[in-house]
């Protein structure tokens, strides 16, 4: 037979375990709703923080207490919460049945309510049904019903008891430790407000780049200039410019003949064309410059006729000045 339970009451349990039920019915911006499941001892507290059962940590130490996925069934939608009463340490005096609800109030959500099944009979009706009502609407968890031993069994009370301050506050009221993580999701403290509002430093400024080089697309090549042609000398003497029609003549006995200027390097495309570059010219030493150790040929005299011609003579012969 099924108890259908009201706020404030209670009634005994005759199974080794219990499959508490929450189930609700979903809808537009109706927030999602977790089971969890603290094992209190006499006191009113957790042994240790292994002693609350929720999504996060799904399963007890000892499996005795278990979260189980959430469920979609005809009338709605389920999350689930497990207990082996016969098996419990008998420090554990009391297991809170809780629900909180992320995303908005318990006043957004829908036919909420409690069924407690027995484990040992599966597809069996539920032994207590309990529709919870927050008091004000606004809360965000609520202790729906709790398990607690009675005359070496055990028993259900409906609670109902709603916390605003969601899961965080109701585990904190039975002694588990929130870290700072869970602190922040549940929101900012009151002395926090003025901090959270805080504007955040500004960036440091990021630091000039040192200049890139130059990528090879802009890079632009420059022309070399032709090189200019080596001047040619006689015995350490500057040649004149030629005359012209002058023919050159053969290369004075050990002296090389002149290597020809290079001819210029084609300018870019770009660049208008050069004067046309003048021929080049071989040039040998011109009369007056003496060829090393060797007389000049002399000019033909009035007196000696055409055919007079000195015989080779050495500087040693030539007369003093």
């Amino acid at each position: 037979m099924t108890h259908v339970m009201v706020k404030g009451s209670n009634v005994p349990l005759d199974a080794p375990g219990i499959r508490a039920v929450l189930r609700w019915s979903p809808g537009s911006g109706t927030p999602d709703v977790d089971a969890s499941v603290l094992l209190l001892d006499r006191g009113g507290k957790v042994r240790s923080d292994a002693d609350f059962v929720f999504y996060n940590a799904p399963r007890h130490p000892s499996g005795l207490a278990r979260h189980l996925p959430k469920h979609r069934v005809a009338e709605g939608l389920t999350d689930t919460v497990e207990v082996d009463l016969a098996a419990l340490d008998p420090t554990v005096e009391r297991a809170v049945v809780a629900a909180s609800c992320d995303g908005g109030p318990f006043r957004l959500v829908r036919d909420l309510c409690v069924l407690l099944y027995d484990t040992s009979a599966p597809g069996g009706p539920p032994l207590v049904t309990f529709d919870v009502r927050p008091d004000t609407g606004a809360e965000t968890a609520l202790n729906c019903g709790e398990l607690y031993r009675k005359d070496g069994g055990w028993k259900f009370r409906a609670v109902g008891q709603g916390y605003a301050s969601g899961l965080v506050g109701l585990a904190t009221e039975f002694g588990i430790t929130v870290d700072d993580a869970a602190e922040e999701a549940a929101g900012p403290a009151e002395g926090d407000t003025a901090a959270a509002q805080a504007p955040a430093p500004a960036p440091a400024p990021a630091q000039s780049r040192p200049p890139q080089p130059p990528s090879p697309s802009q890079v632009q090549t420059r022309p070399h200039a032709a090189p200019s042609p080596d001047p040619s000398s006689a015995y350490g003497y500057p040649l004149p410019a030629p005359a012209v029609g002058h023919v050159p003549a053969q290369p004075a006995y050990g002296y090389p003949q002149p290597v020809a200027a290079a001819p210029p390097v084609a300018p870019p495309v770009t660049a208008p064309p050069p004067p046309p570059a003048a021929p080049p010219v071989h040039q040998q030493p011109q009369g007056g410059y003496p060829a090393y150790g060797y007389p000049q040929p002399v000019a033909a005299s009035a007196v000696g006729g055409p055919a007079f011609v000195l015989p080779p003579q050495g500087p040693q012969f030539q007369p003093q000045r």
